[in-house]
C-alpha cells in the first residue's frame, strides 16, 4: 500500500507538473512555426503535441491534423513540401500544390516560419513575466541581514540575521540595494542604524570598514563594507504598471540570455564544471517542486524554461532550428541551396550530438542532481 502511495505522490507531485509544463512551452514553440507558416500560405498537415500513435486528434477546416500523441515528451509541426529539399518528390507537384508547400517558399519565408519557433518561445517568456510582474509585482530584496561574517563591522555592532535595516542615519532604507549604496559611500565612517529585530525597533552603530578597489578603467577607489549577506526570506512585491512591467520582462529576458551564454562560454573554456547542466530528469524535479511552491513559483520556472528552450533552439546545430538558419544564411551567400549530400550528413550530425547532449544530461541528472546513482 506504501508502495502505490508513493507512486501516486510521486505522479502527482512531480510527472504531472513536469508535463503541464512541457506541454505550454511545446505548444508555444510549434504554435509559432504554425502561425507563421500559416501567414505565409505553406499548409500544415500536422500538429502534434508528443510523438508516436495518436491518442487523440482531430482535423481544423484547413486540413490539419491536431493530435495529442503517446509519448508526452516534445512535439512538432508537418509542412507540405518541407522534406522535399532531402526527397525529391516523385512526381512534379500541380502549381496549387507549389504554392502550399514550404520547399517552394522565398528564402526569407522559410528564415521566418523557422525562426518563430524560438521567438514565440521568447515571446512567451516575456508576456508571464509580464503577467507577474503587472499582478503579483516585482520582487524587491528588502534590506533584511542574512549571515553576518566573522571579524566585520557587521559583527561588531552586534548585527544579527534576520534583522531588517529601515533607516542609516535617519535615512530610510528600503531594498538591500539601498543599504549597500549608503555602506559602500562613507568608508570608516561611523552609521546609526535603525533596525527591526523580531518586530521591536532598536538602534545600533556600525562603522563599514574601508576597502580600497579597482575600477574597470584602472582607478582605485575605496568604498566601506560592512559584512552582511542579503537575507533571501525578506522579498516585498511592488506591482508594476503594465509598460514597466513589459520593460522590465524584456529587459529581464535580454540579461539571462546573457547570464545563460555566459556560463556555457565558461563551461567550455573550463571555468565551469558540466555538472550543473540538469537534463529532463532534473527539469521534471523542479517542475514539482516549484509547483509545491505556488502558481507564482511555477509561472516564473516556465518563463525561464521557455527562454531556454527558445535559445537552445537557436544554436547553430543541424536539426535545431538555429542550424536550419545557419544553412538558409549559407544559401542567401552562394545563392543556392546546400547539396543534398552536404545537408543529410549534416542532420546526422546534429542529431548524434543532439542526442549525445541529453543522454550526457540525463546522466548528469542521475549521478549528480538525483543521486540515484553513486560510485
Amino acid at each position: 500500500m506504501e508502495f502505490i502511495t508513493n507512486i501516486w505522490d510521486g505522479t502527482w507531485n512531480y510527472v504531472i507538473p513536469f508535463l503541464f509544463v512541457l506541454t505550454v512551452l511545446v505548444f508555444f514553440h510549434e504554435l509559432g512555426h504554425y502561425w507563421v507558416a500559416r501567414r505565409n500560405g505553406v499548409r500544415v498537415e500536422v500538429f502534434s503535441i508528443g510523438f508516436g500513435p495518436e491518442i487523440y486528434g482531430f482535423n481544423d477546416k484547413h486540413g490539419t491534423r491536431w493530435r495529442f500523441s503517446a509519448i508526452p515528451l516534445g512535439g512538432y509541426v508537418k509542412m507540405f513540401g518541407e522534406n522535399f529539399a532531402q526527397d525529391e518528390p516523385e512526381e512534379e507537384l500541380t502549381d496549387e500544390e507549389k504554392e502550399v508547400s514550404f520547399f517552394h517558399k522565398r528564402l526569407g519565408q522559410r528564415a521566418a516560419i523557422v525562426a518563430a519557433g524560438p521567438a514565440a518561445n521568447y515571446l512567451l517568456t516575456i508576456v508571464l513575466w509580464t503577467g507577474l510582474f503587472a499582478f503579483a509585482g516585482s520582487p524587491i530584496l528588502l534590506a533584511g541581514i542574512g549571515n553576518v561574517q566573522p571579524d566585520s563591522a557587521a559583527m561588531a555592532a552586534k548585527l544579527k540575521p534576520g534583522d531588517q535595516v529601515v533607516a542609516i542615519n535617519d535615512q530610510k532604507v528600503t531594498s538591500f540595494d539601498d543599504l549597500r549604496a549608503v555602506v559602500s559611500k562613507n568608508p570608516g565612517v561611523k552609521l546609526n542604524f535603525s533596525i527591526l529585530r523580531d518586530g521591536n525597533p532598536i538602534h545600533l552603530s556600525a562603522t563599514p570598514k574601508a576597502q580600497t578597489v579597482s575600477e574597470k578603467d584602472g582607478i582605485k577607489r575605496e568604498i566601506g563594507l560592512l559584512g552582511v549577506s542579503p537575507d533571501l526570506k525578506q522579498i516585498k512585491y511592488e506591482p508594476q504598471n503594465p509598460f514597466m512591467a513589459a520593460w522590465m520582462a524584456t529587459k529581464r529576458a535580454i540579461d539571462y540570455t546573457g547570464l545563460i551564454l555566459k556560463y556555457l562560454g565558461e563551461m567550455l573554456t573550463g571555468q565551469r564544471t558540466a555538472e550543473e547542466l540538469g537534463g529532463p530528469l532534473r527539469i521534471a524535479q523542479m517542475s514539482g517542486e516549484v509547483a509545491q511552491g505556488g502558481w507564482i513559483n511555477l509561472i516564473n520556472f516556465m518563463a525561464v524554461l521557455s527562454l531556454n528552450l527558445g535559445l537552445i533552439n537557436l544554436f547553430p546545430i543541424p536539426v535545431l532550428d538555429g542550424g536550419h538558419l545557419v544553412m538558409y544564411g549559407a544559401e542567401a551567400v552562394r545563392g543556392r541551396p546546400l547539396s543534398l549530400k552536404v545537408q543529410e550528413y549534416s542532420f546526422r550530425v546534429g542529431f548524434i550530438l543532439v542526442m549525445f547532449l541529453i543522454v550526457f544530461a540525463t546522466w548528469n541528472d542521475l549521478v549528480n542532481h538525483l543521486k540515484v546513482i553513486e560510485f
